[in-house]
């Protein structure tokens, strides 16, 4: 018997990338998963001299392209930098938002030029309002088949632009997930004949960026808190504002403007049910008076590393 096996890992610009090994016997457990090697100087990771780098798999997923296969997800330097004891009381909810375009650049929807402004299409249906509905549907059955906890798709602010979320426990497995939640949006958009635009602000002038909101809590915060505990957080928050705004993401001060539902770049913000701040106190927390909740980070732009952003939140709130 044999079990295919594709490993993805990420290149030194951190761009996705994946290899199949059709491997020999009945395979079902990381643990069963051989280290594997690829050439890195082809991917700018390693010398052409020495060119072999060792990919060490530290998650498995069924593969929902191919039934009995597995996706099986890499080790990288940021996911093992999170050096503190991890643990499934850190919970985390990605919000990831993305352009699909038409393999030349254009958002879908976009061939004929700029479309009517924005208004129409966020949570729009029809035609004239939403463009890629097949690919977010596809992308959505295919992490389900993955075992991937995504809870919700919707299309965005912009023509063209869409957003899932992903809900995980600990840092680690956060990043895990939403990375190859990631690989398997440009599986998908690549079958459809698209391709996938996670940059902050990738159309210019009076349009929303994309971003990767971070929702975020401990278990302090679900289940022994009050208004002391979140001001604390709220507090390292902002005297830690510029590391966080180090790791959020590439050209990220393109998005952050103070405009389209973002707040300033340059300063820190929060407020109860404020979208444009840099971090939103949802209703949940507020109508239980701070005893149970969670906080939502929109300050991450929609390229930033996963496991970056899981690193710095706790590193924040834990000092």
């Amino acid at each position: 018997m044999k079990t295919v096996l594709e490993y993805v890992w990420l290149d030194a610009n951190e761009k996705l990338r994946s290899k199949v090994k059709v491997a020999e016997g009945n395979i079902s457990k990381l643990e069963e998963v051989p280290v594997w090697s690829y050439d890195g100087s082809s991917t700018d990771q390693a010398p052409g001299d020495h060119s072999d780098v060792t990919l060490t798999p530290v998650k498995l997923y069924p593969n929902p392209f191919l039934t009995g296969a597995f996706l099986v997800m890499c080790s990288t330097d940021k996911r093992e930098a999170i050096t503190f004891e991890d643990s499934d009381g850190y919970w985390f909810g990605f919000e990831q938002e993305y352009f699909i375009t038409n393999g030349t650049g254009k958002p879908l929807g976009w061939a004929n030029g700029e479309p009517g402004p924005q208004g129409p299409y966020y949570c729009g249906i029809g035609a004239s309002n939403v463009a890629g509905r097949n690919v977010v549907s596809d992308h959505m059955t295919k992490c389900i088949d993955a075992n991937i906890d995504i809870t919700g798709t919707n299309a965005e602010v912009a023509l063209g632009q869409w957003e899932y979320q992903v809900f995980s426990k600990g840092a680690k497995n956060a990043g895990d997930d939403l990375w190859m939640s990631r690989y398997i949006l440009e599986r998908v958009a690549e079958e459809h004949g698209c391709d996938i635009n996670i940059e902050p602000k990738p159309i210019k002038g009076d349009w929303n960026g994309s971003g990767m909101h971070t929702n975020f809590s401990t278990d302090k915060m679900r289940n022994d808190a009050n208004k002391e505990v979140y001001d604390s957080i709220l507090n390292k928050l902002d005297q830690n504002h510029a590391i966080h705004i180090e790791v959020y993401g590439k050209d990220n001060d393109q998005r952050l403007t103070g405009l389209h539902e973002t707040a300033s770049i340059d300063r820190f913000s929060y407020g109860e049910g404020d979208r444009g701040a840099s971090v939103r106190i949802p209703p949940e927390t507020v109508e239980s008076n701070y005893t149970t909740g969670y906080l939502e980070d929109r300050r991450p732009a929609s390229n930033a590393n996963p496991y970056d952003i899981t690193k710095v939140i706790i590193d924040t709130i834990a000092a």
